[in-house]
């Protein structure tokens, strides 16, 4: 390293000279390249890691109903998880996924039961998709395609539109879900053999013992990623790792999978409890499904939600197009990846059986997995494809100085400015919060009914940050799709929101109104939240109210 040149030593300012001062820079300097490519990654990662926490603060998503609110029970409730009890018994394959669940458990006894803990989880699920985008594009085709992909995701409405009370999307950053941090840990893993491809020898085992490790993590957390797995062979053959090397990235995974099963025994007294359960979910499903329909849904997941799900339609006919082009291995590379888990997805919302659905494919959720796969892809494309013209032709454009530079700002400029101009009209949590408050200073409130969402989510504003009870009344619930209120409903004051994003109203769209003798008794700012007092004796009427246009 103390050379500038082949064959001419490095000279180097005597002692007390002005360059002293910059030291750091001469020690950084005389590190090895290696050990300051890992310096930069590690600090490029925090960056995106960074970037996430404060995106994830930014939406702030009020912890959510179902899914997410019975992974965090189960994880509460770990290891004595009844999972023939409601909801375990409706919702098994949630409780089981322990990569999801245990670390829930952990921060819970770390930071309480409280909405810090729930904020934490959501924002390491996040961390590792975020990041494992950035790490695995960087290992293809480097640092700015791996920043300007994470970059894409990170203000994607895909990513930012989550929040039901105002313009949902999808449930994605700040939620409780699998599949941010399976998709994270995937690519994390996928990041590791490309990484391992470039080594040698003790080196390049211990990056695919890694790799296996990571890899096989994912599938703790989201169970259908084991179809990405059938095709590692052909990863490594196409990063040109040699064929026995399939038994050191096999080995970890065994592994894992052995904890798994020895979990699974000793939790619920069957090694394939979590297999099971990822099998027997599904069925008739709500939406209207046909088998061309569902051949499309993936096309349905990217257009019909949100009009920037054209990004990765796009980066996937570039990368297609790349690979025909330049015949480059890191294009086959992510074509396998993004199709390994497209042909088991499409089949299973319903080609083999319109009337037996196992995976909703026409939620973009269930796409996450690939999407750093069609980012690598189509950044790579365009790398690669302008590395192709000719030397003249880019001196004369100067494009390399000025040209590219200029229209990748105004690009990337345009559709940031597009994917975040609606967030500032989010509510937040703010609403939640001013309950909360409202609570703590009414405590003299000994009853709140509600619709099932609502009420699960309010069991988070009940405590504070940390767990700590603030409100302990009773929250009676009720389902929001039964036509009429139940009676039992209208024992004491109703917490009501009139449902944005996709979700269907309260009892067909029934709401309070004075006209019928209830009384606005508290509403947020915002307007998203109100707390009604029924009419007197509304209990005891002949009949239950029903739907209310008005």
């Amino acid at each position: 390293m103390g050379q500038t040149t082949a064959g001419e030593p490095a000279v180097h300012p005597p002692s007390g000279t002005a360059s002293d001062r910059s030291l750091p820079g001469r020690l950084s300097a005389r590190l090895p390249g290696p050990v300051r490519r890992t310096r930069r990654v590690v600090w490029l990662a925090l960056l995106v890691a960074a970037c996430t926490v404060l995106a994830q603060w930014v939406v702030m998503t009020p912890p959510l109903y179902f899914d997410p609110y019975y992974v965090w029970l189960g994880a509460r409730d770990w290891p004595d998880i009844p999972l023939t009890q409601w909801p375990f018994d409706e919702v098994p394959h949630q409780v089981t996924r322990i990569g999801l669940v245990l670390p829930a458990r952990l921060v819970q006894e770390v930071l309480g039961p409280g909405q810090a803990a729930y904020f934490t989880i959501a924002a390491l699920g996040g961390c590792a998709f975020f990041v494992g985008t950035y790490l695995v594009v960087r290992s293809l085709f480097g640092d700015l395609a791996g920043l300007a992909s994470a970059l894409v995701l990170l203000v994607h409405p895909f990513f930012t539109m989550t929040n039901p009370y105002g313009h949902e999307v999808t449930w994605s950053t700040g939620v409780m879900l699998p599949d941010m941090p399976g998709a994270g840990l995937f690519a994390i893993g996928m990041a590791a053999l490309v990484v391992a491809s470039r080594r040698t020898g003790r080196t390049q085992t211990r990056w695919l013992l890694a790799a296996g490790a990571v890899l096989a993590s994912s599938f703790l957390v989201r169970e259908f990623l084991a179809f990405l797995f059938l095709a590692i062979p052909a990863y490594l053959w196409l990063l040109r790792v040699p064929w026995r090397r399939n038994v050191t990235v096999g080995a970890p995974m065994l592994a894992v999978l052995a904890v798994n099963l020895v979990h699974n025994a000793l939790v619920w007294g069957n090694p394939l409890a979590g297999i099971r359960s990822a099998a027997e979910h599904g069925g008739q499903s709500r939406d209207y499904v046909t088998r061309g329909l569902a051949l499309r849904s993936f096309l349905r997941a990217m257009h019909d939600w949100q009009p920037l799900g054209t990004v990765f339609t796009a980066a996937l006919a570039l990368t297609i197009v790349g690979w025909a082009v330049t015949r480059d291995r890191r294009l086959a590379l992510v074509l396998v990846w993004f199709f390994t888990l497209a042909v088991p997805l499409t089949v299973l919302s319903g080609v083999l059986d319109p009337n037996s659905i196992s995976l909703r494919a026409w939620l973009v959720r269930y796409w996450f997995a690939v999407f750093p796969a069609l980012l690598a892809g189509g950044f790579g494309s365009l790398i690669l494809m302008a590395r192709m013209l000719p030397a003249d032709l880019v001196r004369r454009l100067r494009l390399r100085t000025l040209v590219a530079p200029v229209l990748a700002l105004a690009l990337g400029g345009t559709y940031v400015t597009y994917a975040v101009r609606a967030v500032p009209d989010l509510p937040r949590d703010t609403a939640w919060n001013e309950l909360r408050g409202y609570l703590g200073d009414h405590r003299d409130i000994r009853l709140i009914c509600a619709d099932r969402r609502l009420a699960q989510t309010l069991t988070f504003y009940t405590r504070d940050m940390w767990g700590d009870p603030v409100w302990r009344g009773e929250i009676r619930d009720f389902p929001h799709y039964e036509p009429q209120i139940p009676r039992n409903a209208l024992e004491g004051p109703m917490l009501y929101t009139r449902w944005r994003g996709q979700e269907s109203q309260i009892a067909g769209g029934w709401r309070p109104s004075a006209t019928d003798g209830w009384r606005l008794l508290w509403r947020s700012s915002d307007g998203v939240l109100q707390l009604w007092t029924p009419p007197p004796n509304a209990a005891h009427a002949n009949e239950n109210p029903g739907p209310n246009p008005d």
